[in-house]
């Protein structure tokens, strides 16, 4: 097994996993090395990502833990056998936060992605001159090479809907967020019209929350919810003003699934979701 001093959010979520999978056999990490003719303290390394796994012992691993989950278990072995370096953002990683470059790779690796945005424009959906606008306003006041470092890395995450194979990316945006105006008159309204194009993808959905919805479960957050290969590998991703959080535990997920269902449902349709931001872009 080869040291990874570093180890990627994928190869961290992947050594959670594997713990997850020994805990539910009801195996001690002792217990669970015996079987698999490795020591103690090799397990511990590969459950704290501090060793890598191949493809092959992942799939041994589940026979001993009883998984007979297969769908599961190929998804976990394809994480094994995934390339941990050389993707784009990992030019990133002298300087920009590592969560940023967290949130790119798992929306890289995404099979669909949802969002609820109340406040801001969803990232992946905002243009160049409006994320500049909101990053230099961050606290502390970034320099300006921080700024494009930040602008270019934004921009280069939305890839993932512009691909030739674009992943499913449903959103919902509150109203409010609709009418800031980022930027000044002219930035905030090529924002709105960069909307109404990007909800005219096949592969986009986009719903607006309006005002008279009132009250509606998880206001005040944003959320990405990032699906993974099967559902037990989905991510929640919140963010905070200290940086992203993630949620993986499986009782966030199915929370989560269920609050963006339900705003989902409160939200306009696309149609008209569309219309209303045709209709605030002309009152800017």
């Amino acid at each position: 097994m080869t040291p990874r001093p570093t180890p990627t959010a994928r190869r961290v979520r992947l050594a959670t996993e594997l713990r997850k999978l020994r805990e539910r056999a009801g195996l001690t990490s002792t217990e669970a090395a015996q079987l698999l003719g490795t020591s103690s303290g090799q397990l511990s390394n590969v459950e704290s990502a501090r060793f890598g796994v191949s493809p092959e012992r992942i799939r041994a691993m589940a026979n001993i833990y009883s998984c007979t989950n297969q769908p599961y278990v190929d998804a976990l072995a394809d994480m094994a056998a995934e390339k941990a370096r050389g993707q784009w953002w990992e030019t990133y990683r002298e300087v920009l936060p590592s969560g940023l470059l967290t949130l790119a790779e798992l929306e890289h690796h995404a099979t669909a992605i949802r969002t609820a945005f109340t406040a801001h424009i969803p990232g992946m959906l905002q243009t160049a001159e409006h994320a500049r606008e909101i990053f230099s306003h961050a606290i502390p006041a970034p320099t300006p090479p921080e700024v494009e470092h930040r602008v270019s890395h934004r921009i280069k995450r939305q890839d993932v809907v512009f691909r030739t194979r674009p992943i499913p990316y449903r959103t919902v945006i509150h109203e409010a967020a609709l009418h800031m105006r980022v930027g000044g008159r002219q930035v905030a309204r090529t924002q709105l019209q960069h909307l109404i194009d990007m909800s005219e993808r096949d592969s986009l959905t986009l719903r607006v929350l309006p005002f008279e919805v009132g009250a509606f479960p998880g206001s005040g957050q944003s959320i990405n919810y990032l699906c993974g290969a099967v559902p037990e590998l989905d991510t929640v991703q919140l963010d905070q003003f200290h940086g992203p959080v993630l949620l993986d535990a499986e009782a966030h997920l199915e929370k989560y699934r269920r609050l963006l269902d339900v705003v989902e449902a409160a939200a306009l349709s696309p149609d008209k979701s569309r219309d209303l931001i045709h209709v605030i872009a002309q009152n800017l």
